[in-house]
């Protein structure tokens, strides 16, 4: 597998391990990982991926509260 450049989102803190990494992975799916816990990686098709920027964008995500 070739060497990865990952990418720290630019909504992270300045800890090395409170953010969320993606890399596009060449002829495949795009990947991304949690800073704390690196060795896993989720994957995730780029229209899949473009919908969860979308969702997260527009506050869709947000944690509910009772």
């Amino acid at each position: 597998m070739p060497r990865l450049t990952w990418q720290k989102s630019s909504y992270s803190g300045s800890g090395q391990d409170d953010c969320i990494e993606v890399t596009p992975h060449p002829g495949g799916p795009i990947l991304y990982r949690e800073g704390a816990h690196p060795a896993t990686v989720g994957r995730a098709t780029a229209p899949s991926w473009a919908a969860f920027l979308r969702a997260v964008k527009s506050n869709g995500c947000a944690l509910k509260r009772d």
